[in-house]
C-alpha cells in the first residue's frame, strides 16, 4: 500500500532506518570536514595542493551548501592567524582569549574576524573570484545551509531536520572550538615552534588530520601534516587517493633533514636545511642539550627533575618562558641565573634562535654567524652543546616523502 502523504512529510521520500540515518550523516559531516582541509585549507589558503577544476569547484559548492562559509574570509582569517599567531591580533588565540571563549565560541569569534574588511583584502588573495562566486557564493552564503535543509527535510522528514542541526554545528565545533582552541592549548609537540600549537592526536581521522596542528604550525605549506612514522593523516590519504585518479596535484611537503657525517665547516647546505627546518633544530637542541644537562642538574643536587625544576617551568625553559604568566616567567630566569651550565645553555639556544628566525638577504653573513656558532659551541667544554654542533654542521635536506 503506498505511503500517505502524512508518511512521506514525516518520513520523507527516503524511508531510512536509524543506521542508514547514521551513515548519511557520517558522509555529508565528513564531506565538510574533507572541504575545510583540503580545500580551504591546504589549497586555498597555503597552496601545498591543487586539485582538478571540477573537484575544485565541488569543493566550493559543499563549503557554500554546509556551511555558509566564503571561501575569501576563511583564508583570510587563517592567513592571518599564522601572521599574528599567539599575540592580540590573532582571530582565536586561547593564549589571549582564553580556551573557553575560543572552545565554545570559535564561531562567534570568525564571524567578529570576518567583519575586518581591510584583513580580508590583505591576506584573501588568490582566492575564487568568478562569475558564481560574486553572484551566488559570496553575497547568498546563507543561503546554501537554507538549500541543505530542504534537502535533508525532502529526504528524510523530520529526521533530517535533525541531521541539518548536527551538520550546522559540525564546524563550528569540531574546526572553530577544538582544533583553534585545543590545537593551542593541550596535546603533545614534536617540535617547537614560536606559538602553542600542539597535536591533540597522532592518528588525524576524525577531523580530517587537523588533528596534527604542531606539525602543521612547523610546516605551514605542507600538504601533508603526519611527519613521524606512528602518525597517521587521513587528508594525506584522501590527497594521494585524488592524486592516484589525477584529480590532485601536491605541490608542497615538508622537507626531511639529512645529517651529513664528517662535515668539518657548515656550509650552504647546512644553511638551507637549517631555515628549513628551524623547528627541528631548535627541537633537536631541547633533546639533545637542555634536556640531559637538567638531568646531570638534578643528579648533582641528589634529587629528582620534578622537584628541582618543576614540570610548568621545565615548559617555559624551552622558549624562555615565553608563555608563562609574569611571576613564572621570573622565578624561571631566577633559578637560569643561579646556574652558570644552564645559563649558558639557554644564551646559545637564544642565538641560535635569533639567527635562524632572521630573514637576512645576506646568505654570505648568516653563513659566517652559524659557523662563528658553532667554532664557540664546539670550544665551550660542553660536551653535549659540542656534539650539538657537530651535528647541525651536517644537515642537509632530502626531498620528503609521502
Amino acid at each position: 500500500m503506498p505511503a500517505s502523504l502524512l508518511d512521506v512529510i514525516a518520513g520523507g521520500l527516503v524511508q531510512s532506518g536509524f543506521w542508514g540515518l547514521l551513515a548519511y550523516l557520517l558522509v555529508v559531516t565528513q564531506l565538510t570536514i574533507f572541504t575545510v582541509t583540503l580545500y580551504l585549507h591546504r589549497s586555498q589558503t597555503h597552496r601545498g595542493v591543487d586539485f582538478h577544476p571540477v573537484l575544485a569547484h565541488f569543493f566550493r559548492f559543499w563549503c557554500w551548501l554546509t556551511t555558509s562559509m566564503i571561501v575569501k574570509e576563511w583564508v583570510a582569517i587563517h592567513r592571518k592567524h599564522h601572521a599574528r599567531c599567539e599575540t592580540e591580533e590573532d582571530p582565536h588565540s586561547p593564549m589571549h582569549k582564553g580556551i573557553r571563549e575560543v572552545f565554545w565560541k570559535g564561531a562567534e569569534l570568525y564571524r567578529e574576524a570576518r567583519t575586518h574588511r581591510a584583513d580580508m583584502e590583505q591576506y584573501g588573495r588568490g582566492t575564487p573570484d568568478d562569475w558564481i562566486e560574486r553572484h551566488l557564493y559570496t553575497p547568498h552564503a546563507n543561503l546554501g545551509p537554507v538549500l541543505m535543509l530542504a534537502i535533508n527535510a525532502t529526504l528524510f522528514g523530520a529526521a533530517g531536520v535533525a541531521i541539518w542541526a548536527i551538520q550546522m554545528l559540525w564546524i563550528p565545533f569540531w574546526a572553530a572550538g577544538v582544533v583553534n582552541g585545543l590545537g593551542h592549548w593541550w596535546g603533545y609537540r614534536n617540535f617547537e615552534t614560536t606559538d602553542t600549537a600542539t597535536n591533540l592526536s597522532p592518528w588525524g581521522v576524525w577531523i580530517g588530520g587537523e588533528e596534527l596542528h604542531n606539525n602543521h604550525h612547523a610546516f605551514p605549506s605542507s600538504a601533508k601534516f603526519a611527519l613521524r612514522r606512528w602518525e597517521f593523516d587521513i587528508g594525506w590519504a584522501a590527497i594521494k587517493g585524488l592524486q592516484a585518479l589525477r584529480l590532485a596535484k601536491v605541490l608542497r611537503v615538508a622537507p626531511t633533514l639529512d645529517v651529513r657525517p664528517n662535515i668539518n665547516v657548515p656550509d650552504g647546505d647546512t644553511l638551507k636545511a637549517l631555515l628549513a627546518l628551524r623547528f627541528q633544530a631548535m627541537t633537536d637542541y631541547q633533546k639533545r642539550v637542555l634536556k640531559p644537562a637538567l638531568r646531570e642538574e638534578a643528579a648533582a643536587a641528589g634529587a629528582r627533575l620534578r622537584a628541582l625544576l618543576p614540570r610548568r617551568l621545565r615548559r617555559g625553559l624551552v622558549d624562555d618562558g615565553r608563555w608563562l604568566k609574569p611571576e613564572a616567567r621570573e622565578e624561571l630566569r631566577d633559578w637560569v641565573e643561579q646556574r652558570p651550565r644552564i645559563r649558558t645553555l639557554v644564551e646559545y639556544r637564544a642565538r641560535l634562535s635569533t639567527l635562524l628566525e632572521s630573514r637576512s638577504h645576506n646568505a654570505a653573513e648568516s653563513l659566517a654567524s652559524l659557523q662563528a656558532w658553532c667554532r664557540e659551541a664546539e670550544a665551550s667544554g660542553i660536551r653535549a652543546l659540542q656534539d650539538y654542533a657537530a651535528r647541525l654542521k651536517g644537515y642537509s635536506l632530502q626531498p620528503a616523502r609521502g
